[in-house]
């Protein structure tokens, strides 16, 4: 998912170089919420993880 934020980013740098501000604002508005569902689906794990615990198997 990171992965993705920062192809956005890329795409928002190189269009914001062309001149086409339309795509560059929709890139980085793009990058902002899949980072943040990146974010807080990792704190989600953490927090179960934690509550879960380690299994012996």
């Amino acid at each position: 998912m990171f992965g993705l934020t920062i192809t956005f980013l890329v795409v928002a740098v190189i269009a914001g170089l062309l001149g086409f501000a339309g795509i560059a604002s929709f890139a980085v508005e793009a990058a902002q919420i899949v980072f943040v569902i990146a974010l807080i689906l990792f704190l989600a794990s953490l927090i179960f993880g934690a509550f879960r615990g380690r299994r012996n198997i």
